[in-house]
């Protein structure tokens, strides 16, 4: 089977992304030799159990062993903790922003970590492994925003459920849907402001556990807000980047690939540039909801007729 090739996202040009890779299988100091034979580069240490790969074809590069045991204990003990936690916390590889045309060299990294023994989302029970993709947003206003987030939250079921997301990550509080109170108010918005569109999204995702995380873009708006929002829960790094935490990191399975993933943000975005036809998943869902006898999977497949006459299935 040829391996998927990465689409171009259609609103606006030149847009960059970074990406993060969560994987079992290998030790960070592993991971970062096959990242430096790879892509070139030279290793640093940045502290316990994080490394960096500089001046790689990608730029710079994050390694860690992605736990908070990492960052708030030191000595034997936590060592032990570190080196237990090990069968259930992922390594995770950190990429900067990314043009277009270097992503296909992510996936390159992929084999290369798969060949040496890196184990994904389903080599366990409760693994939870995830792929975040952090694409660049088009801009700040809300007319750059409300159309993307709209169109994931209405094709969220069909990413969600189309792409056999592992039971574990369906379970465990990563990546949860939004809530179907906020997908009422998304297919419902008509002249919202940038105000409206805060409202909505701190009232209903004042966490960091859903599968488009949308803090970052919020706290990189207007961080004082949602420090407030959030009643200090935990601070969040502001960014203008989308955080789309659905995807599995299947990175052991023959066929799965960054760029399948990709590809399905791609979508999302294809919807969003679709005035009429987000119009018409937007009334769907709200008769959808009105219908008083339909079941969640009868959602997903009006989004599959949809998007099959629009020529997007």
């Amino acid at each position: 089977m040829a391996a998927a090739a990465f689409q171009p996202l259609p609103l606006g040009t030149d847009r960059r992304a970074g990406i993060e890779i969560e994987f079992g299988g290998l030790t960070e100091t592993e991971a970062a030799r096959i990242a430096k034979r790879t892509l070139g580069g030279e290793i640093t240490a940045c502290g316990d159990h994080e490394l960096r790969l500089t001046g790689c074809t990608l730029g710079d590069l994050k390694i860690y062993l992605d736990t908070a045991l990492r960052d708030r204990l030191d000595g034997p003990l936590a060592e032990i903790g570190l080196d237990l936690s090990r069968a259930l916390v992922p390594v995770e590889i950190v990429t900067p922003p990314l043009t277009f045309e270097m992503l296909p060299q992510v996936d390159h990294l992929c084999a290369a970590l798969r060949e040496a023994g890196a184990a994904g989302t389903r080599d366990g029970l409760l693994l939870g492994f995830g792929l975040h993709l952090n694409p660049e947003i088009p801009g700040g206003t809300v007319d750059d925003l409300l159309p993307t987030l709209t169109a994931y939250a209405l094709l969220e079921d069909r990413l969600r459920y189309g792409g056999e997301m592992d039971v574990a990550r369906r379970v465990l509080p990563f990546s949860d849907p939004f809530p179907r109170g906020f997908v009422d108010a998304l297919a419902g918005a008509r002249g919202w402001t940038l105000e409206n569109l805060f409202d909505a999204c701190l009232s209903h995702n004042a966490t960091r556990n859903r599968g488009l995380d949308m803090l970052p873009v919020l706290a990189h708006l207007d961080p004082e807000r949602v420090d407030r929002a959030l009643d200090g829960i935990g601070a969040v790094s502001g960014r203008p980047a989308w955080h789309y935490r659905l995807p599995d990191c299947r990175i052991d399975e023959a066929g799965w690939s960054v760029a399948a993933e990709w590809n399905r943000w791609v979508l999302v975005e294809q919807v969003a540039a679709d005035a009429a036809l987000l119009d018409r998943l937007r009334t769907a869902w709200q008769d959808h909801r009105a219908a008083l006898t339909t079941l969640r999977p009868d959602w997903r497949a009006q989004v599959d007729n949809i998007l099959g006459r629009a020529g997007l299935a």
